[in-house]
């Protein structure tokens, strides 16, 4: 059987189970331009949700879907779903989607994040090397960019607003 992340061609072809537990059908942004993170509760760059959020805010109205994705690869998202969207709309105002925690990287990786790393790798392999990293995804559904933990969502705010416009 062909790799699930092999056979799909745009983040449409994808589905993540939202934080709550729903089944969310990456069609339904179609047409929409999605920075799509992993992230983490208690990691150094936890302070991005504060960015992310910015971003959500500024241009959701014009297209931009932020979805952050959860992952305890790292070790440093323990807390269960209702624990992590809580900790994340308290301390940082998150009003963007989240996702169930998901796996990253290695066999267990959800096929989106599989699909993520295959578009675009990174300098040294396609693996995800740690939390917050970013990929910026087109209307039209590929991946047009991948960004380093490092990188401050206000960083690609230039980014965003050509893919809003493309």
């Amino acid at each position: 059987m062909q790799d699930q992340a092999d056979a799909m061609t745009t983040i449409a072809d994808f589905t993540i189970t939202r934080n709550d537990g729903t089944e969310q059908a990456l069609a339904d942004y179609a047409g929409k331009v999605v920075l799509v993170v992993n992230t983490a509760s208690s990691c150094g760059f936890t302070p991005q949700y504060e960015g992310l959020e910015e971003l959500h805010r500024r241009f959701g109205d014009q297209g931009l879907v932020v979805l952050g994705c959860p992952s305890d690869q790292f070790k440093q998202e323990t807390g269960d779903d209702a624990a992590i969207a809580e900790f994340c709309q308290v301390n940082y105002g998150v009003s963007f989607p989240l996702s169930a925690k998901v796996a990253v990287n290695g066999k267990d990786a959800h096929p989106l994040f599989r699909w993520l790393r295959k578009e675009q790798g990174g300098i040294l392999g396609d693996a995800i090397k740690w939390n917050f990293t970013k990929f910026l995804v087109g209307r039209d559904g590929s991946v047009l960019k991948r960004y380093a933990p490092t990188v401050e969502p206000r960083d690609i705010a230039a980014d965003v607003e050509r893919a809003l416009a493309a």
